[in-house]
């Protein structure tokens, strides 16, 4: 017989490690004799039907090396309660109460909300209005500030180094310029990082706005040194100085941002005459086996929001800083995007081996 029953479910976009969490949950819970619920398709579970499985030591063996959630998610339905950067909604209160009477009817005493900003306003909702929630960070692109670290950020700057790695080959054999469009609509941390271990020589990013003249300089320098091909890196939200991002708008939803790398391609084929092409990395980012890096942040992370729950923390967020795992309130964690900083330590470096930012 169990002492007690905690749920947990993933919400939003899914990334590498989300199953290492529910690993780590279940795991350090069964430890307590407790028992785990995971609601399937992110808050949507949480209502009639009630869509749920019971997560024990058989049914998450062998997931902590799997990607996506075997638990399904959804940045869609009845709990969005972000709808673009800054811009919140409130979840309807029939809504709340229906998931109010679920948990009670489970039983279930803490919920385990694993998810990015826009899944963290809503678990904050909840707390709001009486839930025991315990929030844990999830997003590809780091740029939570109240965690220095989110799992599934190293393994998408794997996959863009994989890609600069293919492409470096593809572009010295037919002297080109390439273009790769990465994810990162606020924040540039995945181009930054994922530029400098892929050897690019041009990293644009949402937070250094670039000049077009600047940009086609690296590329014709370039190629009067003798270096024949040229390695671009674009964020998905990086704009020119005096223009705008480049995104599609979208109804009831965050805006979907994409397409610059076919304008910076363009622009560059123009303005200097080289041939150019460019590949759009997309959901490729999202997918895949997570790295070793991030499969023990997420079992930690797991392991972390079981504890909380044990103390009673509740409206907490597990948080990394310095090489520990804490809290800190999901109040204080939503909404406060950490952005990369134009004179951060990694950016001076990247100039100092001749990466150009488009900017100077």
């Amino acid at each position: 017989m169990y002492q007690r029953r905690i749920g947990i479910l993933t919400s939003g976009g899914d990334c590498p490690g989300l199953n290492a969490v529910l690993r780590g949950v279940t795991k350090a819970a069964e430890k307590l004799n407790w028992q785990v619920i995971g609601f399937r398709d992110g808050f949507e579970g949480l209502l009639p039907p009630c869509q749920y499985t019971i997560l024990d030591r058989a049914s998450t063996a062998g997931i902590m090396q799997l990607g996506g959630t075997i638990l399904g998610t959804t940045n869609k339905g009845h709990f969005v309660a972000k709808v673009g950067s800054g811009e919140k909604t409130t979840v309807p209160k029939e809504v709340i109460e229906s998931a109010r009477a679920t948990l009670a009817e489970l039983g279930v005493e803490g919920l385990i909300v694993v998810g990015g900003d826009g899944s963290l306003t809503t678990a904050l909702q909840l707390y709001e209005q009486g839930f025991s929630v315990i929030g844990v960070p999830k997003t590809i692109d780091n740029d939570l500030e109240a965690t220095a670290m989110t799992f599934g950020f190293y393994s998408a700057v794997s996959c863009v180094t994989d890609a600069l790695d293919r492409l470096h080959s593809t572009a010295a054999s037919h002297k080109r310029a390439m273009v790769l469009e990465v994810m990162g609509r606020h924040a540039g941390w995945i181009a930054l990082h994922g530029g400098i271990s892929g050897g690019a020589d041009i990293v644009l990013l949402p937070e250094i706005p670039f000049d077009w003249e600047k940009v086609a300089d690296v590329v014709r320098r370039r190629d009067a040194d003798g270096y024949q091909s040229t390695m671009i890196v674009v964020a998905e939200g990086a704009r020119p100085k005096d223009g705008i991002q480049h995104y599609q708008a979208t109804q009831g939803a965050e805006h979907h941002f994409g397409g610059v790398g076919e304008i910076v391609a363009q622009q560059i084929a123009e303005r200097t005459g080289k041939e150019t092409r460019y590949c759009i990395l997309g959901h490729l980012q999202r997918g895949g086996t997570p790295g070793p890096l991030d499969r023990i942040l997420a079992t930690r992370f797991g392991v972390k929001a079981v504890n909380l729950i044990q103390e009673e923390k509740f409206g907490r967020m597990v948080s990394y800083q310095h090489y520990e795992i804490a809290d800190v309130p999901i109040a204080d964690a939503v909404h406060q995007l950490r952005l990369v900083d134009p004179s951060n330590q990694l950016v001076e470096m990247a100039r100092s081996v001749d990466i150009s930012f488009g900017d100077q």
